[in-house]
């Protein structure tokens, strides 16, 4: 577990938090004899929306000349922005579906997206889905210019598209042309080709009321599981919606959330979590283009350069990269935190060292510390079950149960199986009966195969901590069990920021063994001397050989999004890196190792 930063000397550290106007935190514990337990979040929440376009619908009303999306122009080097308001998305929303039922398009079978985030894919996304068809947004990476169009392939056998919406038919011109959709209506916002319908033309005719309840399927999200194979995770209108209703329950915030953030809507955070929970609570999103690679993160922060959010969720990689910024820009550290009430992160762990040097260029900047908060699920689950809802510096912690939101802790080899039900969790899995009811256990608890545990098992209010993904552990020749999880995150956290994730190796190996990817930033020599400090630290604390890394090695480039490496939201795939990675591996354990390889 990371360092608490309350224990730190660090002047910063004793800075009051800037009220992040969080709810009461609530728990009901249920002990039930032999170490198992329920937690249970008894705060209630609001069931007014309950499809995907019940909330837009309100503040179109209620709000109607308030910015909901925002994305930079095309055309014109990205100096401004397109927006949409509440009454024009509505109204757009309305004339899209319109123009879908004209041209006879809705359907039982799903509307795959292949598009990077944008305003016209959130509009016609709600169109679809206020008619009962429900979209399939996939990664972009599916599509693209060098794609491996099996995985489009794979995507197309579980999903069974009816029609096909890209928002430029040029960039994706080789996922469009791949066999998988061959014959599928085409949708395109820009330079469509001949036989396509343009988005365009949609807006032309009668509009069409929401008629979509709260049963019909919304979504389908792709959730590739330890197979490979994926799996299409079934969202339904209410999932999503009282997930929404229930994050919004953590708070008692009477204003609208103000996001910047590029997550991508092929995957619940993204699409749940921030686009839609902007609508639910009548916020302004502002779509970010930037990508937290040393690359493509200049975009992001020219964007908070200009907009100021009161809520920021990042990947930890998004947040090394931009503490450097933040660092050595003091109207970039004003502009970001001038209204900033909570800091997030999600996908990956974030070493306690990157979050301490945020906080202090916080209290530098505005003399108050932000909450720095995390949150737990998964596709399956909304994606939130759990989250941190009190005022919070210390990372590694998944916080609570949300309000309406049962958790399940059971003993299984040691360890805390982690089990949740609530209105958001999925009934299942889409064509996959079977494989859907094998994802629940007797009470009707979905099983997510990880573990948590308390910081205090003394008190369970101060949070849980993410205890591993049973899946995911092994064990070394010697039958000495490591757990990744721990292992991986305590790793990272010792060395900082000179590198972004790792890869924990050696089942079957006598000791363990890491695979680092480096921070862009930094030079060879720097990254390896932090590696060497960092990791001989973490040995000095690590108890048994299961805990302890033998070797390591800095690998030379950054995980691989196309090979499904990296995730589109930042998490490292660890048994396909291994897979991808073999050589590395084989060189981490070569009995004489070379001079690169790190011995410990």
């Amino acid at each position: 577990m990371d360092a608490d930063p309350s224990h730190l000397a660090d002047p910063w550290a004793t800075a009051p938090f800037r009220d992040p106007l969080y709810a009461p935190k609530r728990l009901d514990i249920e002990d039930r004899g032999g170490g198992e337990l329920i937690l249970a979040n008894p705060t209630p929440y609001a069931d007014r929306f309950q499809t995907m376009t019940a909330a837009l619908s309100h503040w179109a009303r209620a709000a109607p000349d308030r910015v909901w999306l925002a994305e930079r122009l095309a055309g014109t080097h990205g100096e401004g922005w397109r927006t949409v308001t509440f009454a024009e998305a509505d109204q757009t929303v309305r004339a899209l579906a319109g123009g879908l039922r004209a041209r006879g398009l809705v359907s039982p079978r799903p509307l795959l997206i292949l598009a990077v985030n944008g305003i016209d894919h959130a509009l016609i996304a709600y169109a679809a889905m206020s008619q009962g068809w429900p979209v399939a947004p996939v990664s972009p990476q599916y599509g693209l210019k060098g794609a491996n169009l099996e995985r489009l392939a794979r995507a197309c056998e579980t999903l069974n598209p009816s029609a096909v919406y890209t928002d430029d038919a040029a960039l994706f011109a080789d996922g469009l042309s791949a066999p998988a959709l061959a014959g599928l209506p085409v949708i395109a916002s820009r330079n469509g080709r001949a036989g396509d319908i343009a988005f365009a033309e949609l807006l032309n005719g009668p509009s069409a009321d929401a008629t979509a309840v709260p049963t019909d399927h919304a979504k389908y999200l792709l959730t590739s599981g330890s197979t490979g194979h994926p799996k299409a995770v079934i969202c339904t209108h209410r999932n999503v919606s009282l997930n929404s209703a229930q994050i919004d329950a953590c708070f008692v915030d009477p204003d609208p959330p103000v996001m910047v953030n590029s997550a991508p809507w092929s995957h619940s955070l993204g699409a749940n979590s921030i686009l839609h929970m902007s609508l639910h609570r009548g916020g302004s999103l502002y779509i970010d283009h930037g990508q937290p690679t040393a690359a493509r993160f200049g975009e992001t922060v020219r964007n908070l350069a200009e907009v100021s959010p009161t809520y920021q969720n990042m990947v930890p990689a998004g947040w090394m990269l931009f503490v450097d910024e933040l660092e050595k820009d003091a109207a970039l550290a004003r502009r970001f935190f001038a209204r900033l009430r909570v800091m997030q992160y999600g996908g990956a762990a974030l070493g306690q060292a990157v979050a301490d040097r945020i906080q202090a260029v916080a209290v530098r900047t505005v003399g108050e510390r932000i909450s720095f908060a995390s949150g737990y699920g998964a596709t399956e689950t909304g994606p939130t079950a759990c989250n941190v809802h009190w005022p919070n510096a210390r990372m590694g912690l998944i916080g609570l149960p949300i309000p309406g939101t049962s958790v399940r802790l059971v003993p299984v080899a040691g360890k805390l199986d982690f089990r949740v039900k609530g209105p958001q969790i999925t009934q299942g899995y889409l064509g996959l009966p079977e494989r859907s009811a094998q994802a629940f256990d007797d009470e009707g608890f979905y099983i997510l195969g990880d573990a948590a545990r308390f910081v205090d098992p003394a008190d369970p209010l101060q949070g849980m901590v993410f205890d591993g993904r049973l899946s995911e552990n092994f064990k070394l020749a010697s039958g000495t069990f490591v757990t990744v999880g721990d292992l991986r995150i305590g790793a990272i956290s010792a060395i900082g920021g000179a590198v972004t994730d790792a890869v924990v190796c050696g089942e079957g190996q006598a000791a363990v063994g890491l695979l680092l990817y480096p921070n862009p930033r930094m030079d060879r020599a720097e990254i390896d001397a932090a590696v060497r400090m960092g990791l001989e630290a973490y040995n000095g604390r690590a108890k048994g050989s299961g805990g302890r890394v033998a070797r390591a090695l800095v690998l030379p480039d950054a995980p691989d999004p196309v090979s499904g490496e990296i995730t589109d939201k930042g998490y490292i795939a660890q048994a396909l890196a291994r897979t991808r990675r073999a050589a590395a591996v084989e060189r981490l354990f070569a009995e004489t190792p070379d001079n690169d390889v790190m011995v410990f």
